[in-house]
């Protein structure tokens, strides 16, 4: 078993190139207690900064986040709307002309997607030398909250509440044959203006727009806070692919660690990648732990429980967890979890979970976790056991 360590913070790798907006697909089907995926703005009518941006003097207090190789990221804040961003600043005299198809890709999906469970794209700036990419300014992300937690990992309730979130946002995606192919905590964000969490929830989401997200891991599931139920935004497109329902993809994607078997052995991928990754992350943000040794083949570790789920810390973990956790890891693409298997599942079924999602919709101030045809059984559900109802 290996140790989570800490990461960087995500690093918003989003590429400076002009394209036209394209419209959301959006689809009406309800298959399961969450709600359909129906995005209510445009990507001009919220998330804005306004008037275009001139230049970078247009940003004060500014402060590094993360170096790399070609770009650095920092955070600030707009002066005309006072809002918090990150700015992406690409070193255009470094940066590898055979990188440009992955630049455009990923700016294409940024432009495309608008949803509650992915990081709000604000705007782009070009200068002979220099490139500049806008996007909001979250709290931390999801490894941060994993590390700084008082045991090193997560409760159930809280990991049911973020998983709900990245599945609805991975549902948003796949739906428009996007797959992440990099999830990870590091680079799942959280957001400050709600109380409660949400992974499967944004993943259905991602997965009935045909948007498949490919890198599924805590450090790609990004929090709004640093409370103990933060709203999830996923971030870093730079290895996202646009991939059919049907169809298959080989390139380098992802980080190892969060890699379906598949990638790593160079068989070609599709959405279910993503579905990996989701299961990976669910157990290390329940143990503190990954699940594999990268010296070890994959399939001869799943095959032994006692490796796989050693009493500490998964005695005192439900086993609906631990098959919630069986049904995404599956060696064979064709027997795991998609996301809308993944959200009905019992695990993601609760009254607990329900009303913890319903109260960050109303943080939030939008319905885009749970569908209004269950609000009739949660009601009578709490008339039967004397509780308080929850917001609706």
């Amino acid at each position: 078993m290996m140790l989570l360590e800490p990461g960087y913070l995500c690093a918003y790798d989003f590429p400076l190139v002009h394209f036209t907006r394209q419209k959301n697909i959006v689809t009406s089907e309800v298959s399961d207690q969450y709600a359909v995926d129906s995005p209510s703005t445009s990507r001009g009518e919220k998330g804005h900064l306004g008037a275009a941006i001139q230049s970078e003097q247009e940003f004060s207090q500014l402060y590094q986040i993360f170096a790399e190789e070609f770009g650095t990221v920092y955070g600030g804040i707009h002066r005309k709307s006072g809002k918090h961003v990150a700015v992406k600043l690409i070193d255009k005299l470094k940066f590898p002309p055979n990188k440009e198809d992955l630049l455009r890709t990923e700016v294409t999906i940024l432009q495309k997607v608008h949803h509650p469970g992915v990081v709000d794209f604000q705007q782009m700036l070009e200068t002979p030398d220099r490139i500049f990419v806008v996007m909001e300014k979250l709290k931390g992300d999801m490894l941060e909250m994993i590390l700084s937690s008082e045991k090193g990992r997560l409760s159930e309730r809280i990991t049911q509440f973020l998983v709900a979130q990245i599945l609805v946002a991975l549902r948003y995606l796949h739906n428009q044959n996007i797959v992440h192919c990099d999830l990870k905590p590091e680079n799942i964000l959280l957001t400050s203006n709600s109380d409660f969490p949400q992974i499967l929830v944004a993943l259905r989401y991602l997965h009935n727009q045909n948007i498949v997200h490919c890198d599924l891991k805590p450090e790609n599931i990004l929090l709004t806070s640093n409370s103990d139920f933060p709203q999830v935004k996923l971030c870093d497109f730079g290895f996202a692919r646009i991939i059919g329902e049907k169809s298959f993809r080989r390139s380098v994607v992802g980080t190892p660690a969060y890699l379906a078997p598949e990638v790593l052995r160079n068989k070609g991928f599709n959405r279910s990648l993503d579905m990996w990754s989701v299961g990976v992350i669910v157990y290390v943000s329940l143990s503190g732990t990954f699940p594999f040794n990268e010296d070890e083949d994959i399939h001869d570790q799943i095959q032994n429980a006692e490796f796989m789920y050693p009493p500490n810390p998964w005695k005192d973990i439900g086993d609906s967890a631990i098959e919630f956790i069986n049904g995404l890891l599956q060696v064979k693409m064709n027997k795991r979890f998609t996301v809308s298997k993944a959200l009905s599942h019992i695990w993601m079924q609760g009254y607990e979970l329900w009303s913890d999602l319903r109260l960050l919709e109303k943080a939030v101030g939008e319905r885009f976790l749970t569908h209004e045809s269950d609000d009739a059984r949660w009601r009578d559900f709490e008339k039967s056991h004397n509780l308080t109802p929850v917001y609706v």
